[in-house]
Parts: C-alpha cells; sequence; structure tokens
C-alpha cells in the first residue's frame, strides 16, 4: 500500500500545480492529501482504485480550502483589524445578573406569565391555558410583571435599553482623541 501511494505522489503534485498554479501551495495540498489519507486508510476499501480516491481527497481539500478563502478578507498590514472595536462584555453580563435578581423579585405568578410570554414565546392564549387563567388575567399579569421589572432595574424609558448598538469603531489615524460610550467621560 505505502509503495503504491508513493508512486502516485508526482501525478498528485501535477494535479495539485494544475489547480492551484502555484507550486509551494500545490506541494502543501498534496501533503495535506497524504496525511488525510493516511490517517483514514482504514475506510479505503481494499481492490477499489487508489489514485481515484487520492485525487478526489486533493480536490476536496483544494475546494474546500477555496470556500474558505472566498470569505476571508486580505489585511496583511492589520489596517483592518485595528479599526474594529467591541463593545466591553461585562456591561452585558452585569445587566443580565440584575435582570435575573430582578426577575427573582416578582410575584411566583407574574414570573411565570412574563417567562411564558417573552422568554418561551407563547401567545397569550396559549400561556393562559398553561397557568389555567382567562387570557386577560394572563395579560394582566405579563404587564404587571413588566411594569414592576422596569421598576426593580430603575428603568424609565425603552431609549435604556441596548447601547450596544452605539459602539462605532475606532480609526487609528485619530490619536490621541477620547472616545467613550454616550459621550461620558
Amino acid at each position: 500500500m505505502t509503495a503504491d501511494i508513493l508512486a502516485v505522489i508526482p501525478n498528485l503534485r501535477a494535479f495539485a500545480v494544475s489547480l492551484c498554479g502555484n507550486l509551494d501551495r500545490a506541494d502543501d495540498l498534496v501533503q495535506e492529501t497524504l496525511v488525510k489519507a493516511w490517517s483514514k486508510l482504514g475506510s479505503f476499501v481494499e481492490g477499489t482504485n487508489l489514485r481515484a480516491w487520492l485525487f478526489t481527497i486533493l480536490r476536496n481539500i483544494y475546494y474546500s480550502e477555496y470556500r474558505k478563502r472566498r470569505r476571508e478578507v486580505a489585511d496583511s498590514d492589520g489596517a483592518i483589524a485595528a479599526r474594529l472595536a467591541t463593545a466591553p462584555a461585562q456591561n452585558s453580563h452585569m445587566d443580565m445578573l440584575d435582570f435575573r435578581a430582578a426577575l427573582q423579585e416578582l410575584p411566583a405568578d407574574q414570573r411565570e406569565a412574563l417567562i411564558l410570554i417573552g422568554a418561551s414565546g407563547l401567545s397569550y392564549e396559549e400561556a393562559a391555558g398553561v397557568c389555567g387563567c382567562a387570557v386577560g388575567t394572563m395579560k394582566s399579569r405579563v404587564n404587571r410583571a413588566r411594569g414592576r421589572l422596569a421598576e426593580l432595574l430603575s428603568i424609565s424609558s425603552s431609549s435604556e435599553f441596548g447601547h450596544d448598538g452605539d459602539w462605532q469603531a475606532v480609526d487609528p489615524i485619530m490619536v490621541g482623541q477620547r472616545y467613550s460610550r454616550g459621550g461620558g467621560d
């Protein structure tokens, strides 16, 4: 088996060069093909065409990498990466902890109603059926739960939700200027 694989290497290399047009890349493709073939040797069926199997592996590796590269953006000098900015995650984490604590302070019937409607996505009719109450009762519980949560979280308007969209990528050329969330410090 090893001798048969070694005998196919020049043909694999020629095929790889014809696919990518680069000798170094072709050698890498052949190497990847041989490594993959060797690791999957148990799946090769004796008596079938070894050459075709190896060529198929090489072709699949090439096209998989081609598809992957099409989605990538060349950024050799790091200019694009330098302009990327991400909102800090700790604020969201702390907001979630505050929300969970406030949710636990709600009466059980309101918490249940809010979770069924808001988190589970049930309709008011479905949630009322689950709780064994009237639809109007369910709507009332959800409304009171939302109001109480807003009170517990000190939220007075919808503009206080979701500051993530306020973050902008910072232009590295503007060094020296300070950027902050919401125009504060």
